[in-house]
């Protein structure tokens, strides 16, 4: 594998060599076992910037060896310590390409890295539909063949399903325990994604934070649109803005956005008859 192929992929040079460092040791630790490696989340829809995860994806012949996850664990806890702040900011999984390549096969657990860490983990926080959605459709190539050979086409209702059952699933856990979401932080980021959710449902498409605040403004009523201009602008530096208290108004209408947001959800998705619950 060439290093060119991680060459002026992001807007940031330092983040560039991150990447490339990362993907050319999985490539050594994996060998024949590597398939390909990609960047999905915000560096796919849109809306990166220095305050972003970088959400990859590692594709993977066929499940990693105890050998090969030992090499991994010590790889990460190496990049997480290199000099670039980007290095403690990669969040992604290793995808078996049969898991992969089958969207009836979400919600297994994977090998998992989270922001932040070093370690690598079991969960299922990528294996979704929605992330194989942005993989196939807009995800960008590290390594690998182009990422829509290795995953089937998603049927749009079956990506509808999938947001609704997230804008409900989330919303519940929300409102049942608002605590925990009580901060700048998670006020901010609650409105934004719940703007881009409910576009993504009416629209059939995962598209950005940025262009769901736009529609959510100019499709909603326009009481909202305060709000969202002030989730906008709240969101840069979120390791100071998680610890500092959300507004108590501000917190209080975001509460009553989720809740008017899944009732949007679920007259929409009566009406195009999505009310089956399908996979996340």
């Amino acid at each position: 594998m060439s290093n060119e192929n991680v060459n002026h992929i992001t807007p940031y040079h330092e983040l560039d060599a991150v990447l490339r460092e990362m993907v050319n040791s999985i490539h050594r630790i994996l060998r024949d076992n590597f398939v390909g490696a990609y960047l999905q989340g915000s560096l796919a829809v849109g809306d990166f910037d220095e305050h972003s995860d970088v959400d990859f994806i590692i594709a993977i012949d066929r499940e990693i060896s105890s050998f090969q996850l030992q090499d991994l664990r010590a790889m990460h806890k190496r990049i997480f310590n290199l000099e670039e702040e980007w290095a403690r900011h990669l969040e992604g999984s290793y995808f078996p390409t049969a898991v992969l390549r089958d969207y009836t096969k979400s919600g297994g657990e994977l090998w998992y890295l989270d922001n932040g860490s070093s370690i690598l983990v079991r969960s299922n926080h990528c294996n979704k539909i929605v992330v194989r959605w942005i993989l196939r459709e807009k995800g960008i190539v590290l390594s690998g063949p182009q990422p829509s050979t290795l995953i089937d086409p998603i049927p749009v209702e079956v990506l509808r399903r999938a947001i609704l059952k997230s804008i409900n699933e989330s919303g519940h856990e929300i409102l049942t325990n608002p605590e925990p979401y009580n901060n700048r932080f998670y006020q901010t980021f609650i409105v934004l994604q719940y703007c881009r959710k409910l576009h993504d449902l009416r629209t059939g498409a995962v598209g950005s934070k940025r262009s769901g605040a736009e529609w959510a403004k100019r499709n909603m009523d326009r009481s909202w649109a305060d709000l969202i201009d002030r989730a906008w602008d709240g969101r840069p530096n979120p390791a100071y803005s998680v610890r500092q208290p959300a507004d108590k108004a501000d917190f209080k209408r975001t509460l009553e956005f989720v809740r008017m947001v899944m009732r949007e959800a679920t007259t929409f998705a009566a009406e195009e008859g999505l009310m089956k619950v399908g996979d996340d």
